[in-house]
């Protein structure tokens, strides 16, 4: 399994891209699975509900299941759990894209827009191997791709992660 990171700050652009990079790479028969790192505390569960009441009562791992799919909700209890651990637990694809996990040691795209105020991530991150921008850039040791070609940003990734082979895009 194959892992690519799209990083940035707030409102930079990551989600979108995210989307349309699943959308392009799952199109050349590439099987794709995503992670989502937050900062805040989520929960997929209602209180009263029966998966909820599993959870209070004390269950590890609770799995709703229905026709079309599953969630399995996993209580940790302890410090966040890192990033190898997650994809450990995932099934086999090929490529697991993943958003956030800004400093884990994988290698990643920086999503930057200049509206955001911040400043770039990539000068201080060897694993920051291009950025995708809609603005100009001073120029930087790394290729910066146009964040509105996600057909160039996907054969980026795929080129970077040994994948290009595998697709009509070779």
């Amino acid at each position: 399994m194959k892992v690519y990171g799209i990083i940035g700050w707030k409102n930079a652009g990551k989600t979108g891209l995210m989307e349309r990079l699943v959308a392009a790479i799952t199109a050349q028969g590439l099987t794709v699975s995503t992670i989502k790192h937050v900062h805040h505390d989520v929960d997929l569960d209602q209180p009263g509900k029966d998966t909820f009441r599993h959870r209070v009562a004390g269950a590890s791992e609770v799995v709703l299941a229905s026709a079309h799919r599953f969630a399995l909700m996993r209580e940790h209890r302890g410090s966040e759990p890192d990033l190898s651990m997650i994809l450990h637990r995932l099934a086999p694809v090929d490529l697991v894209l993943v958003e956030g996990y800004k400093r884990d040691a994988h290698c990643k795209i920086e999503v930057f827009r200049h509206e955001t105020r911040q400043t770039l991530i990539q000068p201080g991150d060897p694993l920051i191997r291009a950025v995708a921008t809609d603005g100009t850039l001073p120029a930087l040791s790394v290729p910066v791709l146009d964040l509105n070609d996600t057909a160039a940003i996907a054969r980026f990734i795929l080129r970077e992660a040994g994948l290009m082979e595998r697709t009509g895009l070779a």
